[in-house]
C-alpha cells in the first residue's frame, strides 16, 4: 500500500496520512521517534520516495529527522484488513519453520496435502497475501502443529 499524501498539524499533535486507496489514517506524535513537541515543533514532513513512497518523513525544528512506516499507522489505527493479513503472515512464518523442521521434503509435504509442489511454495511464502487461513492451518496440520485460536475481548482504555 502506498501513501497519497501526509500533513502534520501541531495543534493537535499528530499527522494524517491518506493511502492511495483513499483511506485517511491519523497518527499521533506520541507515537513517533524522535517525538516532536512544542519545544521542538515539525518544520517539514513528506511522502519518502526513497523508502517506497510506503513511509513519511518528518524533519523537526532541532534538525533530527524520523521516519514512520504506513504498516506502523495501520497497526496503531488498528485496520483489520491489515490485522488479518498480519495473522496469515505470521501463520506462513510458523509453517516455512516448520517445513524446515519436519525433515519432509516439498514433494512428500505437498502429497500429504492434495496439492501440488508449485502451490506448496505459494503457501509457505511470506510475501503471497493471497492465500486462505484453512490452508495454512491444513499445512500446518501436516507439518505436526496445532493451532489454537484465541479471542479476546478488548478492555476499554
Amino acid at each position: 500500500m502506498k501513501m497519497r499524501s501526509v500533513t502534520s498539524s501541531n495543534r493537535r499533535n499528530e499527522f494524517t496520512v491518506v493511502t492511495r486507496s483513499g483511506n485517511t489514517y491519523t497518527f499521533p506524535y506520541a507515537e513517533a521517534d524522535p517525538r516532536p513537541g512544542s519545544d521542538d515543533r515539525i518544520e517539514e514532513v513528506f511522502i519518502d520516495k526513497e523508502l517506497g513512497n510506503e513511509a513519511f518523513t518528518y524533519i523537526l525544528e532541532s534538525g533530527k529527522e524520523g521516519s514512520v512506516h504506513l504498516e506502523q499507522v495501520l497497526e496503531y489505527n488498528e485496520d483489520p484488513k491489515y490485522l488479518a493479513e498480519l495473522l496469515i503472515y505470521k501463520l506462513t512464518l510458523e509453517a516455512k519453520k516448520g517445513i524446515e523442521e519436519s525433515g519432509l521434503s516439498m514433494r512428500q509435504i505437498a502429497k500429504r496435502l492434495n496439492t501440488s509442489v508449485p502451490q506448496l511454495y505459494r503457501l509457505s511464502d511470506p510475501a503471497n497475501t493471497r492465500k486462505s487461513m484453512s490452508q495454512l492451518v491444513a499445512l500446518l496440520h501436516v507439518l505436526n502443529c496445532d493451532v489454537d485460536l484465541v479471542v479476546k475481548r478488548k478492555v476499554a482504555a
